[in-house]
């Protein structure tokens, strides 16, 4: 975690280091940190969240790029790797019939939808995240990119707040 005077204060090529990670959305982390300094981590955050209330389906998609499937820890190093396996650290791998429901979830959802089944995992069960699942394969194409964007939201701007302190 860096200090909000630290990260004004980093090159460009160093913010975005910090920021990417938060999304897979380049022009959003470049809008950021074009948008320093912050006189406060709540400026910091209010823009952040009304830089992503544009996003639409195109956005959506590059940022999926690195999301993986929920249920499955991603392998690797990179930073959006270990952000998921945080985020996903609630849902219990070792339950057997959780994950194979999650895999069958998966399974129906990205038929119907075609993309991989977003959802802030962070302070949520599997179980929770289950239901969820679930209940969102009821929803027509438009509400669902709304939900998914929803959800894009969230993790991005909670991973934000795991970035940068005051």
């Amino acid at each position: 975690m860096i200090a909000l005077h630290d990260f004004n204060q980093l090159p460009e090529k160093d913010a975005l280091t910090l920021l990417l990670p938060c999304v897979a959305i380049p022009g959003w982390a470049d809008a950021l940190a074009l948008g320093r300094p912050y006189a406060s981590r709540d400026e910091l955050l209010s823009t952040a969240n009304a830089l992503t209330q544009n996003w639409d389906e195109a956005e959506l998609a590059q940022a999926l790029s690195a999301h993986p499937r929920i249920g499955e820890k991603p392998a690797g190093s990179a930073a959006e790797a270990a952000l998921s396996r945080q985020e996903q650290g609630a849902v219990n791998d070792r339950d057997g019939a959780l994950a194979q429901a999650l895999r069958e979830g998966n399974a129906r959802y990205e038929a119907r939808f075609g993309r991989v089944f977003l959802i802030r995992a962070k302070g949520r069960s599997g179980e929770e995240i289950l239901r969820a699942l679930h209940a969102r394969l009821e929803n027509s194409d438009a509400q669902e990119i709304r939900a998914a964007l929803e959800q894009l939201r969230e993790i991005t701007l909670l991973r934000l707040e795991g970035v940068i302190s005051e």
